[in-house]
């Protein structure tokens, strides 16, 4: 966030000046309640209105256990399931998105989701990209809405720069994660922030999970709370996050952020989203 530069030649009147600032910007830091939506100009929304599979106008299937993607069987992060396009694991059914994850061996996997990313057909640089969802619930599950700098195939991970929008351990269903990684702050070195839900979980009812972005800041919000700021200061290296970016929707199974499968945790389980939004931010 970008502090306004005043120009006077009234000494009492910049004291004053700064003095509001600073009680502003303390405010900001303290209050976990802050207005939600300021960017209001709709570029793109899916609301999962039409039974079937998903529209590929706007969302690429990712297939697989990782291979196809240049990453090791596990993508990377030692995950158990497979991805398919198949409507047992994703479809839209009574304007929802339903991302399923199942128990079963198929091509060599215990189990098998789904991920879909708008790559190369919604990409946003700034703005306000949030998902209305409810989250599954199970030691080992994974759900995540994410974004990846779209030039991740000229420049790789994490260079090309990592939003986390929304992840969140099924085993701990009152807690969700925002981070960023990029060049120097990757994996477990990523920028993060906990948020825990008062006296709720998010496996059962529907939030709104965002980030409101702009040049040198990303806001994390939960419904209409700002829980998180994370600027250049904040980052161990460049900050890669003033270029367009791609959105993806997955539900994993296992890997190094949640551990194993849980002996308890119920198959199927599915994560419901509600509608995905894209608002134009400052240019």
């Amino acid at each position: 966030m970008q502090t306004p530069i005043y120009k006077t030649r009234r000494p009492v009147i910049n004291f004053l000046l700064l003095l509001a600032l600073g009680l502003w910007f303390t405010a900001c830091e303290n209050s976990e309640t802050q207005t939600v939506v300021t960017f209001t100009d709709l570029a793109f929304e899916d609301n999962f209105d039409t039974d079937g599979p998903v529209d590929e106008s706007s969302w690429n299937y990712e297939l697989g256990n990782g291979v196809n993607n240049g990453l090791p069987i596990g993508w990377g992060n030692n995950e158990l399931q497979y991805y398919t396009a198949r409507p047992e694991n994703i479809k839209v059914e009574g304007g929802m998105l339903h991302i399923t994850a199942l128990r079963e061996n198929f091509e060599g996997a215990a189990f098998t989701s789904a991920r879909i990313t708008t790559k190369g057909k919604v990409e946003q640089r700034y703005g306000r990209i949030e998902a209305r969802m409810q989250l599954p619930w199970g030691q080992g599950l994974w759900p995540a809405f994410w974004m990846l700098g779209s030039n991740i195939d000229e420049v790789g991970w994490p260079q090309c720069g990592e939003i986390d929008i929304m992840e969140y351990r099924g085993q701990d269903p009152s807690t969700l994660i925002g981070s960023v990684h990029g060049p120097g702050y990757s994996a477990g070195d990523a920028v993060s922030k906990e948020y825990i839900l008062p006296q709720d979980r998010f496996d059962t009812g529907f939030h709104i999970f965002g980030i409101e972005w702009g040049p040198e800041y990303i806001n994390y919000y939960v419904d209409d709370v700002l829980y998180n700021q994370i600027t250049p200061e904040d980052v161990e290296g460049e900050w890669v996050f003033d270029q367009p970016f791609y959105i993806i929707l997955n539900l994993a199974v296992g890997g190094n952020f949640v551990g194993a499968v849980g002996p308890d945790t119920v198959f199927p389980q599915t994560l419901l989203v509600d509608y995905v939004r894209v608002y134009n931010g400052p240019n």
